[in-house]
């Protein structure tokens, strides 16, 4: 054919042209780092919201479960101090106690010194946990809530007692679920600390049986933030093998925990060293070879047999017996290493904890090195790759006025009810440039307030509201997406534009 050999060749170049169009490998996403978003589960790995595998490798700090009705250790340090250490230390979870009674009026948090700490004068508990909530996030550490106790006053063995019933336990829980809907810091509920005899596992008595009760909170939870993990600890008693307060998962074998939103269960032990409480499998011959037997009959084989993440919420040591040290290298073995290891918050931070001590030594100050040197191989470190400076927690980022902008925006209501809704908005900078800091405008349909909002900083004028970026998420990478949320009053009616630094965005 005249002219084939032209033609084949144009074609030919066009194909290669096209295939190396196909195949050019994309850019990494600036900010697909683990740990984006709210987490959820497969199998017994954790999820970030990107997809990508993530684990919790953290550490308790406690005070909020006790009648200071605050983290301790304020009376001496400032909070943002205590979390940029904790940081520093490569700890990426901050599981925090709290008690029921925290949220009473006449419950004012105290021992706290607020000329260090002048930013917590006359604030209640909550406002305080949302202080340090507020800057774990900034600096990259997830949250877990623990509801450690009904009362200031001691551990129960039951969620509820004649003080605080069932039914004040869960409105609490959808309290905070609601209360921090949209903030994706906050990504678990540890629904109740260490239930233990008359607590059983599949009993199916409504008022012992702890499987059960831990549906009906967990339930609760999901159908106001469909979001959050649900940890589930175990009991200590199961057909008459006892362990460690919390610990004994065994029954979840045959009964599992059920929820109504799949891929949000995560079952959760504890276990301690023997000059916690002399169990008798430290005096046994084989001692530690026997350990991982132990562990895997009580809580391991549910990730060993791929049924759900576990997370070991609470184990701790002096270290001054040496079956200790031998107990706690042996189980940071098993525990794993990278984002597919068993998810794990040391127990504790603080050093007044009685028969562990802590991270911190008696000072608030120093670390205890001997124990630190232990989980260092295991800590992942904080999740942000944000930079900028944690200490300033002022609303900037930058310029607004970044040209070429190209924006996407994705609404979601999350929860409503009589007068009010929450609702989560996604931001991706589909443009080919990143923004150094962004403003996101829309205009609601209706006489919607917004009460307050969360990730940005929000302001509303009639019905035009603007959402400006924090120091910490203002820079946006092309393809990069940031989440922030806000409560507001009326009906949940979606806004039909949104504009980003002044162009219009797709919604």
């Amino acid at each position: 054919m005249t002219g084939s050999y032209g033609t084949r060749r144009t074609l030919l170049i066009f194909l290669a042209a096209l295939l190396a169009l196909v195949f050019v490998p994309a850019a990494p996403r600036a900010h697909a780092a683990a740990g984006t978003g709210y987490w959820h589960t497969s199998g017994r790995q954790l999820l970030d919201s990107n997809g990508q595998p993530v684990r919790m490798t953290g550490i308790n700090w406690f005070g909020a479960e006790t009648s200071n009705y605050s983290p301790h250790g304020l009376w001496t340090r400032n909070y943002k101090d205590m979390l940029d250490q904790m940081k520093g230390l490569d700890y990426n979870t901050l599981r925090l106690p709290y008690t029921n009674q925290l949220f009473d009026s006449g419950s004012a948090p105290n021992s706290i010194d607020y000329a260090k700490n002048p930013d917590l004068q006359g604030l209640d508990g909550l406002q305080i946990l949302d202080k340090v909530i507020d800057y774990a996030g900034q600096i990259g550490i997830k949250v877990v809530l623990d509801r450690h106790r009904p009362d200031a006053g001691g551990q129960s063995a039951l969620w509820y007692t004649d003080a605080y019933p069932e039914s004040r336990w869960i409105s609490d829980w959808e309290m905070l679920a609601r209360h921090y809907a949209g903030n994706t810091t906050v990504i678990g509920a540890d629904l109740h600390n260490e239930p233990h005899s008359p607590a059983c596992w599949g009993c199916g008595d409504q008022a012992t049986d702890w499987r059960l009760a831990a549906e009906r909170a967990g339930n609760a939870i999901l159908a106001v933030n469909s979001n959050w993990l649900i940890i589930v600890e175990g009991v200590n008693d199961h057909d008459g093998d006892n362990y460690w307060w919390g610990g004994n998962l065994q029954g979840a074998a045959q009964y599992p925990v059920r929820l109504n939103v799949a891929n949000r269960l995560v079952y959760s032990a504890h276990d301690y060293a023997t000059s916690v409480y002399p169990q008798p499998w430290f005096d046994d011959p084989s001692f530690p070879d026997n350990l991982a037997a132990i562990w895997d009959k009580n809580w391991g084989y549910l990730y060993k047999n791929n049924v759900a993440p576990v997370l070991l919420g609470e184990f701790g040591t002096t270290l001054t017996d040496p079956r200790d040290q031998a107990w706690l290298r042996t189980l940071m073995a098993y525990l794993g290493t990278g984002t597919s290891g068993i998810s794990f918050t040391f127990w504790s931070w603080n050093p007044n904890s009685g028969d562990t001590g802590g991270i911190l030594n008696g000072d608030w100050t120093s670390v205890n090195t001997a124990k630190q040197a232990y989980l260092d191989p295991y800590l992942l470190g904080a999740f942000d790759g944000s930079g900028g400076d944690p200490g300033d927690g002022d609303p900037g980022g930058g310029d607004p006025g970044t040209p070429d902008v190209s924006c996407t925006v994705a609404y979601k209501v999350q929860n409503s009810w009589q007068g009010g809704f929450t609702a989560q908005v996604t931001i991706t900078n589909s443009g080919s440039a990143a923004l150094n800091g962004w403003t996101l405008g829309f205009a609601f349909p209706g006489d919607q307030k917004v009460s307050q909002g969360w990730s940005a900083t929000w302001s509303q004028s009639g019905a035009a509201v603007t959402a400006k970026s924090m120091d910490w998420n203002g820079g946006l990478a092309p393809g990069a997406s940031v989440t922030v949320g806000f409560q507001a009053t009326g009906s949940s009616a979606a806004p039909a534009e949104f504009d980003l630094n002044d162009q219009p965005c797709e919604a």
